[in-house]
């Protein structure tokens, strides 16, 4: 995806293959490959004739607002310091935010629309951020951490012991406590757009595309 990776995880499958019985007896009646389907079969075999059948219920549709509508054209890999936001024209819809800890990079979607993305600074091997989803608990625009006594602006509380998204100098390259640090423009605009209750999804190289849904685990 233009040589930068948004939110990458290698997905594992297991697959097992059962061996069956020879046994000298007539094929049994293929079973019907769902209940929906061996109700909706039952009924046609005792609907009268004339009178249609009824159908399968369609299948739900996947929710729109969380389908990956758009990704920023964004050329070659964010470099600390760089940031790119565009939400002209896009939609009102639910804030998605999602955090990549192998590509270092921050996207926040707005009805599956990406409108910013931006390097960020995260934890060290002793103090690593953690992966997981995270509803924003607390917001403040001016906010001193009372761990570390440093200044947080632009704060998002994301767990009880100290795990927010907040602004820094990103360009310094310097590692975090655990914490989201993202360039303090970038984080002024990211602050403007989220409520209390919106998602953080941290993951460690889950890759989406196109059509994927942001909240499927």
């Amino acid at each position: 995806m233009n040589g930068r990776t948004l939110l990458a995880i290698a997905f594992v499958g297991l697959a097992a293959a059962a061996g069956g019985l020879l046994l000298a007896r007539p094929p049994a009646k293929p079973e019907p490959a769902s209940l929906a389907a061996a109700q909706v079969a039952d009924a046609k075999a005792a609907a009268p004739a004339g009178v249609p059948a009824p159908q399968a219920a369609p299948a739900p549709k996947a929710d729109e607002a969380f389908t990956i509508k758009r990704i920023l054209p964004i050329e070659g890999a964010i470099k600390y310091g760089d940031w790119h936001w565009d939400d002209a024209g896009v939609p009102d819809g639910p804030i998605v935010i999602t955090v990549d800890l192998d590509a270092r990079v921050l996207s926040i979607f707005k009805g599956g629309y990406e409108i910013g993305a931006a390097a960020v600074l995260l934890g060290t091997q002793d103090k690593p951020t953690p992966t997981g989803v995270f509803p924003i608990m607390e917001k403040q625009r001016h906010h001193v951490s009372n761990l570390y006594d440093a200044e947080m602006p632009y704060m998002q509380r994301l767990t009880n012991d100290g795990i927010t998204l907040h602004a820094s100098q990103v360009e310094w390259g310097y590692a975090s406590h655990g914490c989201i640090a993202m360039p303090e423009p970038f984080a002024a605009k990211v602050f403007a757009q989220t409520k209390v209750g919106d998602r953080v999804f941290i993951t460690r190289g889950k890759m989406v595309g196109m059509g994927d849904s942001l909240v499927d685990s």
